[in-house]
């Protein structure tokens, strides 16, 4: 079933002349006494308060349909902050060796997963390094073989004790390069387990460390990079938090775990929801304003880290009934809703029969307007 309030600007209704009011009664030539007259004024009365509209004419002027609601107005107060997402929910990529940029597999706006390939590096100190780790391995063999030797010699009294640890030292000098050049070339991504003279690898590939949105990419084909060089930047907006900012006479109203209700500020067509996580113990900036953190809940789309936004925080648990502000009209300083009647017209199949009911308006936030109905009560849904 159709919740039954509608969206309308009532002036729109005027101008289409669409039965607002409007009785139409034609005469036969016979005066019918005062029993018809007041019938017809009591029909006119009643269509005073209606309007009616066809399928067509509601489409035209774009009418929508909704319910009232239940929303947090009455307790409440009002902040404004931004969108931020947590340093520890951002990366800057960067290779932690010098090269030159060979590929890029990224562009601004790629939605990318943690360990993938941002971007291909050529270090000319590559090949190298590999060739002497390989190199590393018969020379240890050598030296383990010549650290023996001398330990029997020793042992037997045929050898200087010096020759013995001159052996050890070397062979413990050529782990030890073994052991840094293998880390070395680990960092670069170049794995040793299977490295070969005919498996040498001539690239570093870099990778982001977190997944999610690439938000700028600083280098490009054939740039040198080094360690201090950004590659690209990548930001989770899964983790985005809404910073407010407080201040210090409302301190005392906000509580972690308080849900509030935000819209952006250029954006204020729809609404989104945030809980308190995290109250902030100093001010800002020289301000007496102290930074309230709230995780953003439900559906992320279209909020981006820096968007500015105004925020309702619910104080009280306590709910007043609201319908959205263009869901009100004022006629001769009065104010309106329309409530679909559920009244069909049996002459004119397919039309609607909206009731005008008086209410009264109370505190309005974020699109919405608490109001006491008048008229009629109809049937509440939850927001």
């Amino acid at each position: 079933m159709k919740n039954p309030f509608i969206l309308i600007v009532f002036l729109a209704i005027l101008a289409m002349g669409v039965g607002c009011g409007q009785s139409h009664a034609e005469g036969d030539g016979h005066d019918h006494g005062d029993t018809a007259s007041e019938e017809a004024h009591d029909e006119h009365e009643e269509d005073a308060n209606t309007v009616e509209l066809s399928a067509e004419q509601m489409k035209s002027i774009g009418l929508e349909l909704g319910g009232m609601e239940h929303k947090g107005l009455a307790s409440s107060l009002k902040a404004n902050g931004f969108l931020k997402v947590p340093n520890q929910n951002k990366a800057t990529v960067t290779s932690l060796f010098a090269g030159v940029v060979k590929s890029l597999d990224v562009m601004p706006g790629s939605t990318i997963g943690k360990g993938q390939t941002i971007a291909t590096i050529t270090n000319p100190q590559l090949i190298p390094m590999q060739e002497e780790y390989l190199s590393l391995g018969p020379k240890i063999e050598l030296a383990e073989a010549e650290e023996k030797r001398q330990q029997e010699l020793t042992s037997g009294n045929a050898g200087a004790l010096k020759n013995l640890q001159a052996a050890t030292a070397e062979l413990k000098g050529l782990r030890i390069r073994r052991s840094s050049l293998e880390q070395q070339l680990r960092l670069m991504g170049i794995g040793t387990t299977n490295l070969s003279e005919g498996s040498l690898v001539t690239q570093l590939v870099i990778k982001t460390p977190i997944g999610g949105s690439v938000g700028k990419v600083m280098v490009n084909l054939g740039s040198s990079v080094d360690a201090s060089t950004p590659i690209a930047e990548v930001v989770d907006n899964s983790q985005l938090h809404l910073d407010l900012f407080v201040y210090e006479k409302d301190l005392p109203h906000i509580r972690k775990g308080q849900t509030i209700h935000f819209i952006l500020t250029n954006q204020p067509g729809r609404s989104y929801a945030a809980e308190v996580f995290s109250i902030g113990t100093t001010f800002e900036n020289e301000t007496k304003a102290i930074a309230v953190h709230a995780i953003v809940k439900g559906d992320k789309q279209g909020l981006i880290e820096g968007m500015s936004v105004t925020a309702q925080v619910i104080t009280a648990n306590n709910t007043v009934p609201a319908l959205p502000s263009e869901a009100i009209v004022n006629q001769d300083g009065t104010d309106f809703v329309f409530i679909q009647s559920g009244k069909k017209m049996e002459e004119e199949p397919g039309h609607e029969v909206f009731e005008k009911i008086p209410i009264k308006k109370g505190p309005s936030e974020l699109g919405y307007t608490a109001i006491t109905l008048l008229g009629r009560r109809p049937q509440m849904r939850n927001s």
